[in-house]
């Protein structure tokens, strides 16, 4: 109960925007970053000299945002168009990026959806939730790490992974493999249920990432960014998403905090770590440090990709 409710009601942060250090040089993909706390984290990295790629799947949402933050920040981030539901596109997407640049020393998995109903699905047939938040992730990092393995050994510093996921993964505590695609199993689990899984999934990943790439020098961590003010409540009944907006959530900037810790200080003691607001290391929920999950859930995600 203390960290949970310090999750939800964190103390005054320690650690601000303006201890993000020089990032000159340093090339970062933010997905989700034309709106909400990725929106808030690309301008926090454009202010201190990085090359940022707004990863998003409109062009014009995206555009409009790069207009925003430059007319903010005097720099212009450029946009990689990505659908993470629909693998395709996020193998278009990282090909592209690739046939850019050479090096990428930060990956902010950050794009993600919440309370879908549940009938939405991917294009591939995966639950919507899960396909977005976590496969379509999976994927993008697994076609990046020869990037980031790369870089790491040129630069000699620790590259960061860093995968938003939420207080909502403590209400599952394992990985229903029959639910990840559409059926019967998935149809009789609730929205909630849909969307704590995919949140438990992105820890399950980003430890599992730590294991295998740790010491190979990729830092790799998931975090609880806050409960905050941000249009991932758009599928939330309007009178529960108005009482959200009064008495629980906190204004978007705060929740950009964590990721900036994660992304840009410390170095390779925070791999295999789980960051809470504002920007703090806490405890994970329970089963997420499962090692034999974690291997299993790592090669069916794998076996998803392998054909595409």
């Amino acid at each position: 109960m203390g960290q949970a409710f310090s999750e939800a009601y964190p103390p005054k942060p320690t650690f601000n925007v303006a201890d993000v250090p020089d990032l000159s040089g340093k090339v970062i993909i933010v997905t989700g970053g034309n709106s909400g706390i990725g929106k808030e984290t690309v301008k926090a990295l454009l202010q201190q000299n990085a090359r940022v790629y707004i990863g998003a799947r409109s062009a014009e949402r995206a555009s409009k945002a790069i207009k925003e933050l430059k007319d903010m920040t005097g720099k212009e981030a450029s946009f990689l168009d990505i659908d993470l539901e629909d693998l395709k596109s996020v193998k278009a997407a990282a090909a592209e990026f690739q046939s850019q640049e050479t090096q990428l020393h930060v990956l902010f998995n950050n794009a993600g959806v919440m309370m879908c109903p549940t009938s939405m699905v991917t294009v591939g047939g995966y639950d919507f939730h899960f396909g977005t938040n976590v496969l379509g992730h999976f994927y993008l990092t697994k076609l990046l790490l020869p990037t980031l393995l790369s870089t790491a050994e040129i630069s000699g510093e620790n590259v960061r992974i860093v995968n938003t996921s939420s207080s909502g993964h403590t209400f599952v505590k394992t990985i229903d493999f029959n639910t990840l695609k559409d059926g019967p199993a998935r149809r009789k689990l609730s929205p909630r249920v849909l969307y704590s899984q995919s949140k438990f999934g992105n820890v399950v990943l980003a430890n599992e990432l730590a294991h295998r790439y740790g010491d190979q020098g990729i830092t790799s961590t998931a975090l609880n960014p806050g409960n905050l003010q941000s249009n991932l409540q758009r599928y939330l009944n309007p009178v529960l998403n108005k009482l959200f907006q009064w008495f629980i959530l906190y204004p978007t900037p705060f929740g950009a905090l964590t990721l900036l810790y994660a992304g840009t200080m410390g170095g390779k003691e925070l791999n295999g770590k789980y960051l809470i607001p504002w920007a703090r290391v806490g405890n994970p929920g329970e089963g997420v440090d499962d090692r034999e999950l974690g291997k299993a859930f790592w090669n069916w995600c794998e076996e998803q990709v392998i054909d595409i």
